[in-house]
């Protein structure tokens, strides 16, 4: 209950503390941070996925801005010869305000990725998009099928027939590419499944269709039941490396992450930067209330 306190009222802290939570786990403000965390972790053949925080907005004109900062950091990790996924979520081009101009932007990104020969990740937001985020999948995978991917999570009662009415699009040579997560946003009880052993449940039931249906799958959990689950998985269905990785997100739970590696499995690394980090840390926090009392102690530690 302390925990859960001091994570409510720390948000409202001068930023310059929520940063000591912060730096751990979000690589910095600028495209640079971004560059140089990417390429530490590429020395530990570790892959990455870059996001510049920021999601909902107000109008078309932080649209275009947008826009011209994910195709910069496309140009940029390009031109640094780092491989990298780029994860993007669509409220930050207007999905809720118009989702055609929403498609064309990021249309234009995943086209200048796909120059490249790089990947765009579509976020899954909460579920007032789903159903436009699906339908904005749909249509770029059909004209980029080995450029774009998209999030699923398991918690949403709908998920399993969502990722089924996609296996239409399928193919043995270009696979579908699902980032499968629990899912952090709140939910009703009508929609979304509540329960630990529920959600996990559901995630593996998941990863099992994908598996036995050929779809890249990224294992996004830091939750290691499930890592274990998943390990079963791909041993019973003697699943290539190039159909699945694990993905965890950076700064959380560094030696499991280490372990997997260690295993023999392809890891990927989520990565966010940019200036607005505060809600993106903020949102931490509510997810993991035992991170504030360790940010207290960083605060008043004088040793």
């Amino acid at each position: 209950m302390f925990n859960k306190f001091v994570a409510s009222i720390l948000p409202y802290f001068p930023k310059k503390f929520i940063w000591i939570f912060s730096r751990s786990y979000i690589s910095g403000e600028t495209i640079e941070d971004a560059m140089r965390v990417s390429k530490e972790l590429s020395l530990k053949k570790i892959r990455v996925t870059l996001d510049i925080l920021g999601e909902f907005i107000k109008n078309l004109d932080e649209a275009e801005t947008n826009k011209a900062e994910y195709l910069n950091l496309v140009d940029v990790t390009h031109n640094n010869g780092i491989d990298v996924n780029v994860s993007l979520k669509p409220t930050s081009f207007g999905l809720l305000i118009d989702k055609n101009i929403c498609y064309n932007h990021i249309r234009e990104i995943v086209a200048r990725a796909a120059s490249y020969k790089g990947f765009i990740r579509i976020d899954m937001e909460d579920s007032p998009c789903t159903d436009l985020e699906i339908e904005l999948f749909r249509r770029l995978k059909t004209e980029f099928p080995a450029s774009v991917g998209l999030v699923v999570q398991a918690y949403l009662k709908r998920t399993l027939d969502d990722i089924k009415s996609l296996t239409d699009l399928n193919d043995n040579s270009i696979p579908l590419s699902f980032r499968l997560c629990k899912g952090i946003y709140v939910e009703p009880a009508s929609i979304a499944y509540k329960k630990y052993e529920e959600i996990n449940r559901h995630f593996l039931e998941d990863l099992e269709f994908m598996f036995k249906n050929r779809i890249h799958v990224g294992i996004a959990t830091h939750d290691k039941p499930l890592i274990e689950g998943a390990y079963r998985l791909i041993e019973k269905y003697n699943v290539a490396k190039d159909l699945y990785e694990f993905q965890m997100l950076y700064g959380v739970t560094p030696r499991l992450r280490e372990g997997i590696v260690n295993d023999g499995h392809t890891m990927r690394v989520y990565v966010p930067f940019g200036k607005q980090w505060f809600g993106y840390s903020t949102r931490r926090l509510k997810e993991n209330p035992k991170m504030a009392s360790h940010i207290l102690k960083a605060i008043f530690y004088k040793g």
